[in-house]
């Protein structure tokens, strides 16, 4: 009688519907810089963009734009609607630099970060390329929400709350073992992430104490980061998840030692950090930080704490927003 929670996944439709959408011409390169194959879109905003500016979409909260992967987040069909709605990449730039000043460039798919996040928030934090009688910050919204989504409109620009993210980390959750019993003899785990107001998770593995999910979630990580806690959770049918433990992970050896190296893409393989097991952390074994191929990735066992039993394994990896 188990079923994967609501918003777990997006419907076949609404996957297909998307996919459709993407494979526009004018989506198949960034919104805002123009670079090739973007593989991230603005829920609220509709438009596809790139891991870069991907970032600077991050920064400006999710009340400026909602960032979803394309192929690794979960879609409502409502978010999808919405998107369809504005119609792809050529249409809202119809109207989101409808006005771009002389003397201002749009940057390209190599352009700096400065540049970059200057023109992105320009553009939809203070709408200063909208036709002045549209923008949001001024009293008559009506014009612009009638020439994109209603849905999307319900979210636009507003300058509160805005957070400034270094990079993205890519946690690979990749099994459980030994998790604890919440059914009558197993139970039906997924793993949340949270950072921040940022929450991920993966899908249920119905009745499976040793679960395999080889599954990729993404974090933006803010200037001012915590550690990223990880719950495990029972999936019920008609009542509430249980928890079958939590754990945190400390982010900062991993980050400190791929800043104090720059730019793993031009470096051999080689170990640059190591997090220690000790008292205080629930490390199965010391984890190191490498580089490997030009990325830095941790590899790394954590006992769940508040709970009888049960171990996570996860693979780590830094992508910092200025490379």
């Amino acid at each position: 009688m188990n079923r994967q929670p609501s918003g777990v996944a997006k419907s076949s439709s609404g996957n297909r519907r998307l996919k459709e959408l993407l494979q526009q011409r004018d989506n198949r390169t960034c919104a805002d810089c123009g670079a090739p194959d973007p593989k991230w879109a603005s829920a609220n905003i509709g438009v596809f963009i790139c891991l870069k500016c991907c970032g600077v979409h991050r920064s400006l909260g999710v009340h400026i734009s909602k960032v979803l992967s394309v192929t690794l987040d979960s879609w409502t069909d409502a978010e999808v609607d919405a998107m369809i709605e504005v119609g792809g990449n050529a249409s809202a730039n119809s109207i989101y630099e409808a006005y771009i000043p002389q003397g201002v460039s749009k940057p390209g798919p190599d352009a700096s970060q400065d540049h970059r996040s200057n023109f992105i928030r320009s553009k939809y934090e203070l709408q200063e390329f909208l036709k002045p009688s549209l923008r949001i910050l001024s009293t008559n919204a009506s014009s612009l929400k009638a020439s994109l989504s209603k849905k999307a409109m319900k979210t636009m620009p507003s300058t509160k709350g805005m957070v400034e993210f270094i990079g993205v980390l890519k946690i690979t959750v990749v099994k459980g073992k030994n998790l604890a019993v919440r059914d009558m003899l197993s139970s039906d785990p997924y793993v949340v992430l949270t950072l921040g107001h940022q929450k991920a998770q993966t899908t249920v593995r119905n009745s499976n104490l040793n679960p395999v999910w080889n599954e990729e979630l993404m974090l933006s990580v803010p200037q001012n980061y915590k550690p990223v806690k990880l719950q495990v959770f029972d999936h019920d049918t008609f009542s509430a998840d249980d928890i079958m433990g939590e754990v945190e992970i400390d982010i900062q050896p991993l980050i400190t030692s791929a800043m104090a190296f720059g730019d793993a893409g031009i470096l051999d393989d080689m170990q640059i950090g190591k997090w220690l097991k000790s008292h205080d952390n629930a490390l199965v074994e010391d984890s190191t930080v490498n580089i490997i191929d030009g990325k830095v990735t941790q590899e790394v066992t954590l006992k769940l704490q508040n709970v009888e039993s049960g171990e996570i394994d996860l693979r780590i990896e830094w992508m910092p927003l200025d490379q």
